[in-house]
């Protein structure tokens, strides 16, 4: 018995990585695409928002203070009445962001450095924690 093996130059049909027809397509429509879009930068105006807010009122309520020798409980009266300023700013610049990405990374260096200069001031004794 004689066994012919055939080899073929060319792949199988099934074998081509752009044969959309044998695979199952997610599609993604535009007006999907916006709609996350617009729930992407909400939860950023809310959560993100609200985020930066609370950490600049925490930095002006110990930076007001080491800064200025302003009073602890009027630096903490000023830190929260200036976060709602930040929280609106923030929640504008969210939805003027040319995308959902540049958004959530504006928020994200905003509260980074906020962050920092809170953990320096609260490591470094400069204010009361």
């Amino acid at each position: 018995m004689i066994l012919i093996l055939q080899v073929s130059p060319l792949p199988l049909s099934h074998e081509f990585p752009n044969d959309l027809a044998r695979r199952a397509a997610l599609v993604v429509s535009a007006g999907v695409r916006y709609r996350m879009g617009v729930a992407s930068r909400a939860v950023a105006a809310i959560a993100g928002g609200y985020g930066v807010a609370a950490l600049s009122a925490a930095v002006l309520a110990l930076g007001l203070p080491a800064l200025f020798g302003m009073a602890r409980s009027e630096a903490a009266l000023t830190g929260t009445l200036a976060s709602f300023l930040v929280y609106a700013v923030a929640v504008m610049w969210v939805f003027a962001a040319r995308s959902a990405w540049r958004a959530w990374t504006g928020l994200a260096i905003a509260a980074a450095l906020q962050g920092l200069l809170l953990l320096l001031w609260t490591q470094g004794g400069g204010g009361a924690a």
